[in-house]
């Protein structure tokens, strides 16, 4: 099981080439790395189960977060395309695309990208990254997740993806609506001001 990351948040234009670099070092390389370690055994023994977390971040984006999706868009196509190359050896490929989960990505697990002198993006980054905060104390305990990996470890399905918590919904409706709607509604959700946060939490 492939689950070491973090995420780096913050406008792309303030990122270093060390910070982008990082990021795709943790979340992509070391994944892809460990992968290929791992092979030559699974194929001597033609048989076991290679479990990368991505996220539903995979799949769909929310702003500011463009280092981490692309990392995590990454793994998808990579678990994706690697499933086909294996099944031959017996080998299955599982993807869990947690949503929010209450864990300390929100905290410890964050790099926030700040360029001294570029403060054009500093009212924007004040709104939204409240907003998204907020799904990380609303959402489930990593429990939910636990039982995904058991599920993909011990089901002997040839299922790829298995999606956590607000992952179904968020997916389902990615999957659903107009790719200019799905947008619309996420930008409705990080971008509200305090004001109308207060209306939408029914706050006077």
């Amino acid at each position: 099981m492939n689950n070491a990351g973090y995420g780096t948040i913050g406008p792309f234009e303030a990122a270093s080439q060390e910070q982008i670099h990082q990021q795709f070092d943790t979340n992509v390389f070391g994944l892809m790395n460990v992968t290929r370690a791992i092979l030559p055994h699974f194929r001597e023994k033609r048989n076991g189960i290679i479990i990368n977390i991505a996220s539903a971040g995979g799949r769909m984006t929310w702003p500011l977060y463009t280092l981490y999706h692309g990392t995590k868009w990454a793994v998808e196509g990579f678990s994706e395309s690697l499933q086909y190359e294996l099944r031959p050896f017996n080998i299955r490929v599982k993807i869990i695309e947690p949503g929010s989960i209450k864990t300390d990505f929100w905290g410890r697990s964050q790099e926030v990208i700040y360029k001294r002198g570029l403060d054009v993006y500093e009212q924007y980054v004040n709104t939204v990254v409240p907003n998204l905060q907020k799904s990380g104390a609303n959402a489930p305990e990593p429990d939910v997740v636990a039982s995904a990996v058991y599920k993909a470890a011990t089901d002997n399905s040839s299922s790829l993806r298995y999606k956590v918590g607000g992952a179904r919904w968020a997916l389902f409706f990615r999957r659903l609506l107009p790719t200019g709607w799905f947008i619309g509604f996420v930008r409705r959700y990080a971008e509200k001001k305090e004001d109308r946060l207060k209306k939408y939490a029914g706050e006077s």
